[in-house]
C-alpha cells in the first residue's frame, strides 16, 4: 500500500512511520481477544519489517490469523491518530536484522540501550514479520 503523500494527513502518517520508534502490533488471539504488544518497525515505503523472538504469542497468533493493526501513539490529546491494518506473515526470505542497514540506523542505539550488539539482536530476534498493509486510518 502507498500512503497517498499529496494530503496533509498522508504526509504526517509517511513521516511518523519512518520516525516512530514504537509501534502497537496488534493480532487477534485463539480466543479471538486482540492481543496489543509493542514493537520495533521499519516502515520500507509500502510494507513494515518487524523482528520478533521466536516462539511468542505474536507469531502462534500470526500462523492461524495473518489479520493485524499496528498504530502509533497519538499526541496524548486524541489526536495524530496512524492506523495501518492488513496482513502480516512470517517471512523466511528476510536478511536478520543486522544485515539491514536501515533497520540498524533507526535502532541502534535501542539496541545498545537493551545491552545488545546487533549481532546478538538479530540472533535472538531471528524471526522477520512483514505487514503488508491494506488501510490507513487516522486524523
Amino acid at each position: 500500500m502507498k500512503i497517498d503523500t499529496a494530503t496533509e494527513f498522508g504526509q504526517r502518517a509517511a513521516r511518523r512511520l519512518r520516525e516512530e520508534k514504537i509501534g502497537w502490533l496488534v493480532t487477534v488471539g485463539a480466543s479471538g481477544n486482540p492481543q496489543p504488544v509493542p514493537v520495533w518497525f521499519l516502515w520500507e515505503g509500502e510494507t513494515i519489517l518487524i523482528y520478533s523472538q521466536p516462539e511468542t504469542a505474536k507469531l502462534r497468533n500470526l500462523a492461524t490469523n495473518p489479520r493485524v493493526a499496528l498504530h502509533l501513539d497519538g499526541d496524548g490529546q486524541g489526536g495524530d491518530i496512524v492506523i495501518l491494518t492488513g496482513e502480516a506473515r512470517v517471512v523466511a526470505d528476510q536478511p536478520p536484522a543486522d544485515r539491514v542497514p536501515a533497520y540498524l540506523e533507526k535502532y541502534r542505539q535501542g539496541i545498545a540501550r537493551i545491552g545488545m550488539t546487533p549481532d546478538r539482536f538479530a540472533r535472538a530476534y531471528s524471526v522477520a514479520i512483514r505487514l503488508a498493509p491494506g488501510r490507513l486510518d487516522g486524523h
